[in-house]
């Protein structure tokens, strides 16, 4: 199997085993090695159901390359970053609840557990051109000016996107920025928050909680929950 179709599989059953599925939408997709576009998961299937037959390379033309099945509309997010970022491998854009009710609070992401220290400083930006779909190149490349230099971009009335040099990294900042958004509404529904770390203790933990090592092991594990998890792949099922 052809390693960036791999990475995609992997990355879209890690999102589905970490709760970040939205039925058929929200999806990863991975830079091609050859400069020719992206391999992201073909339009109408879960994360779950991805196996290597529902991987598609897309041009930033939006011109399917290799695979069969459609597209999905929002493929100029994962296309445009990563024109405008070379550091970028991989571009994960999901549509979990928290994410969304999060950014359309307006406020800052505190960080009061070991998930918001890695987007305290600075703060995420939010994208607000628009809260329909990134349908063109245009909005592709204003939400990659937004996003800048860092690792993750909310979207009001939509979700959010995080980047990472490969899927283990996009896929963990996702996984952990739904959790710090989750954890900051739960607090803030109580009367809160009060507490939180402060800069020092924030950056200290960013190094020590959220080090390659600890979030190699966070990926392996959504890796291992992935594989135990998907769908067995078959020309049966249909979308």
């Amino acid at each position: 199997m052809n390693d960036r179709i791999d990475e995609t599989v992997r990355a879209s059953r890690a999102l589905a085993a970490a709760g970040l599925t939205d039925m058929v939408w929200g999806h990863a997709a991975v830079r091609d090695d050859a400069g020719r576009g992206v391999w992201m998961k073909a339009a109408g299937w879960g994360f779950e159901e991805i196996d290597a037959d529902r991987v598609l390379l897309v041009d930033r033309a939006g011109d399917v390359r290799h695979g069969s099945g459609g597209r999905h509309i929002e493929f100029p997010i994962h296309t445009e970053i990563m024109a405008a970022r070379p550091d970028v491998g991989c571009v994960v854009h999901t549509h979990a609840p928290a994410l969304a009710a999060f950014a359309s609070l307006d406020t800052p992401l505190r960080p009061i557990s070991h998930d918001g220290v890695l987007f305290c400083d600075p703060q995420l930006p939010r994208f607000t051109d628009t809260g329909a779909l990134i349908s063109t190149a245009d909005l592709g490349a204003a939400l990659a000016t937004t996003l800048g230099d860092g690792i993750a971009c909310l979207m009001p009335q939509h979700g959010a996107v995080t980047v990472g040099p490969d899927a283990a990294t996009a896929v963990m900042y996702a996984v952990l920025l739904e959790r710090a958004c989750r954890t900051q509404l739960m607090a803030m529904a109580a009367g809160g928050p009060r507490i939180w770390s402060d800069d020092a203790e924030a950056a200290f933990k960013r190094d020590q909680v959220w080090n390659p090592a600890q979030r190699e092991a966070g990926w392996n594990y959504l890796e291992r929950l992935g594989r135990s998890r998907a769908l067995p792949p078959g020309p049966d099922r249909r979308p």
